[in-house]
């Protein structure tokens, strides 16, 4: 089978997780593409495939040379942000312009928005109807590493032992919850859940969360100069206090940002939800000193216990833990390279497994899949750059 092939069976799957729920996976639906991914490791030679009670799919490869043993990794969810329901793609040879999605929706991916289409001209592009996401991110993934394991073991030759892992709940931050580094038995390993042909990634956000909850004291209007304090107006006066230009939509590169991700009250309460994402540890410490600054002043303006703030973080920049074993992205660089990629090291803008993995002890920088414009009903990728991603993979396992 080859890597579209499969990868069409993948996106089939509904695997949205679901960041409100308690049980893991956080949908019961990921399990259904895990016990598929079992069976399809199985069929290509993958004898010890399994999926453990919490959805977490393993296998191993033995390899028929000295080297060292290397994890691949990639998540089976898809982001709670778009619908993945009923995934209809199509294959599109673009030959450049605007491409029109759904012609009864008007559903047209722009140039001009899309930037991306330009480089990709005289490929063959896996576009959706426009009403769902396509699932790339990370099925491609998948799909690229058991393409490339299947190829590997059909042409024989020397190749390193290989440990295969596919995790539930990247997209709400707990793939690496219940992941069994020491059972996984690497050395090292590489997350395929990147973008772009030829991105590398051992760069990524520290992250935190903030709640920030403000109570007030409801009194009639008609009386209530000096009295009243509106929970409401509080939130306002908390949020005016952030920096405007460290907002998502005004940053880029290492800038980090503090997000309003959701808010709600009345004059009695309100609360705000933040996300909080600096590259650099102490300006990311900075940005969390901030929110309780702000609370501190606040309560000395409103009264004690006015406002609330709690912080609680997410996962750090793994780029500590990869500095000292710099030779596993060079030998990413190398298979890139030897794919006949241009490979470019970038910051993530975010965060994935190999991040929490790396802290826990196995270095994870992360590979590129080819894919573009995630989490919406605009992404897209290529064929011909999953097939390169496949001979990345294949150069990656080469001793």
């Amino acid at each position: 089978m080859n890597v579209t092939e499969r990868f069409l069976k993948y996106v089939a799957f509904d695997t949205q997780s679901d960041e409100n729920s308690e049980s893991c996976p956080s949908t019961a639906k990921q399990k259904e593409l895990g016990a598929f991914l079992v069976e399809d490791m199985k069929t290509i030679g993958i004898a010890d495939a399994r999926m453990d009670e919490y959805g977490y799919v393993y296998g191993s490869v033995p390899g028929t040379a000295e080297g060292p043993v290397i994890g691949l990794i990639a998540h089976m969810d898809t982001s709670p942000d778009c619908s993945g329901k009923d995934v209809k793609p199509r294959i599109v040879e673009y030959r450049g312009g605007d491409l029109v999605l759904n012609q009864a929706e008007n559903l047209v991916m722009r140039v001009k928005d899309f930037p991306s289409l330009r480089k990709n001209e005289g490929k063959h592009l896996i576009v959706t109807d426009g009403t769902t996401l396509l699932g790339a991110d990370d099925k491609a993934g998948i799909a690229e590493i058991l393409t490339a394991v299947e190829q590997l073991l059909a042409e024989g030759g020397p190749r390193v032992p290989l440990r295969i892992g596919f995790t539930p709940d990247e997209e709400v931050g707990r793939g690496a919850d219940r992941f069994d580094v020491k059972g996984f038995g690497a050395e090292f390993a590489y997350t395929a859940d990147g973008g772009t042909l030829g991105e590398l990634e051992y760069e990524n956000f520290n992250a935190a969360s903030a709640a920030v909850r403000c109570k007030g004291v409801s009194i009639h209007p008609g009386s209530a100069k000096g009295r009243m304090v509106n929970a409401m107006q509080v939130a306002v006066d908390f949020h005016s206090m952030l920096p405007s230009h460290e907002r998502p939509e005004y940053t880029e590169g290492y800038e980090g940002f503090s997000m309003l991700a959701h808010m709600e009250g009345g004059i009695e309460s309100a609360s705000l939800h933040y996300i909080i994402r600096d590259h650099d540890r102490f300006k990311f410490e900075q940005k969390k000193a901030r929110f309780q600054m702000i609370a501190r002043y606040l309560n000395e303006r409103y009264g004690e216990g006015t406002v609330t703030v709690e912080l609680k973080d997410s996962y750090y920049n793994m780029k500590e833990k990869i500095l000292p074993v710099m030779h596993v992205v060079e030998r990413a660089r190398a298979a890139m390279t030897a794919a006949g990629m241009d490979p470019v090291a970038v910051p993530i803008r975010g965060g994935t497994d190999g991040a929490r993995l790396s802290f826990e002890g196995l270095p994870c920088p992360n590979l590129c899949t080819g894919g573009e414009n995630y989490h919406g009903r605009y992404e897209y990728i290529p064929v011909e750059d999953m097939e390169r991603c496949v001979e990345m993979l294949k150069h990656i396992a080469r001793p």
